[in-house]
Order: C-alpha cells, then structure tokens, then sequence
C-alpha cells in the first residue's frame, strides 16, 4: 500500500490546531491582563482570544488603544520568555502522527501560524516535528509586521517554493474564521478542524469540515 495526497503541499495553524496552548495562555493573559488593570477571562472565554493576534485580541477584546495593546503585546510576550514557550503545551491526540504520515507519503508541510515565529519554532522542537516541517512561519515579533493570516499564508508559501516545493495545490489546515479568511485571500483552500478554539459560525467558507484527525486524515492521504 502506498499514500499520495491530492495536495502539493500541506500549512498548518498551531494553535486549536496542532497545540493545545490554553492552558499556559489562560495563565500569562490573566497576569497581563490584571497588570493594566483589564478584567483577566475565563476558560470558555479564551475562544476570543486564541487564534487572531494578540495586538488585535487586546484591542478588540478589553478596549485597549494600539498604543496599549503594543505595551501589553510586549508585557504578555515578556512573561510568556520567561515562562517558556512550550509550559503547559500539548499536542492534540493523533496530530504528530499525522504529520509524520504525511511527510513520510512526501508532502512538503509548514507551519502558518498567527504565534511569533519564535514560539513557532520551540513548539515544533519540543514536540519533535521539525524534521517533518520544510518551513517553520508565524508572526514577526511585534505581531503587526507580519501578522494577519494572508500575509503569513503567502511567507509561508514563498518559502515553500524558494525551497523548491510544488505550491501548485496547497491546503491550510485551521480552527478559526481567521484561518478561512486568510487563506481565501490567497486562494488556498481550508480544512477546518473543530477540535480547537472556535464557534460553529467560524467554519463557514472552508473547503471542509472535520471533526477529528481520523477524518482529517482522509482528506490528506488517499491509499493507493
């Protein structure tokens, strides 16, 4: 038996999609937010903070001007270091296995998350998935200079295709509205998982709908 894929190439949101990261999110917004003096949220409230920017979720989310959201971005991020990016992290049950199932059918894969590249890169080290990754992508630092979901879906696949990749059929993999919109910006087309982070609304204009890596599975390799 072999797998192919109908995909050149596979991206991947992190969090709500391969990490579940609520855990130590929930922890450092609630020192941030206390620190400027903002309400910190529940756990059934994290779904309006996971998966857009945090410069964005701070204004939207407790009133904050740009200027306050640049200084809390930098307080939450400073916490967030010291912590260490990877406390209280966990893979979602079955995703690294799939990501080495589809590296090793040949797929070229990346990340394409709204997370500081930073972080990014020690998630994928600590849970052992680089070596199935041709390109680690998130956000530039301050979360404005690359930060929305198009403009990282397009760096991902820029480089992608600089390391030589069919970029032809791509396909992203994500949680939130943020995902399907982004990608829809640069026709790339969105499986939506509904594993993480979201409301049922957040899937409409994805490619498809799944609910648990078995399907997801399906839609990535077909056995020939």
């Amino acid at each position: 038996m072999s797998l192919r894929s109908p995909w050149t190439c596979v991206l991947w949101d992190v969090d709500g999609t391969v990490v579940d990261a609520s855990d130590g999110i929930l922890r450092r917004l609630t020192i941030a937010l206390e620190h400027f003096g903002k309400p910190a949220p529940t756990r059934a409230e994290l779904v309006h903070w996971i998966g857009p920017p945090m410069f964005e979720s701070f204004q939207t989310n407790v009133g904050m001007t740009p200027e306050e959201s640049t200084e809390a971005v930098a307080y939450y991020r400073k916490i967030g270091k010291a912590d260490g990016y990877t406390t209280g992290a966990k893979l979602y049950p079955g995703i690294g296995e799939l990501i080495a199932d589809v590296a090793a059918a040949g797929i070229p894969q990346a990340t394409a998350s709204s997370k500081p590249e930073i972080q990014v890169a020690a998630l994928v080290e600590h849970f052992d998935l680089s070596p199935y990754l041709q390109a680690v992508v998130g956000s530039t630092p301050d979360e404005r200079t690359l930060a929305t979901k198009a403009d990282i879906v397009a760096e991902a696949l820029r480089r992608l295709a600089a390391a030589g990749v069919d970029v032809s059929r791509p396909v992203l993999i994500g949680d939130r509205h943020h995902d399907v919109d982004g990608g829809a910006q640069r026709g790339v087309p969105v499986i939506f998982v509904r594993w993480g982070f979201s409301w049922p609304h957040e899937s409409e204009g994805a490619a498809a709908v799944v609910d648990d890596v078995a399907q997801l599975r399906s839609l990535l390799l077909i056995e020939d």
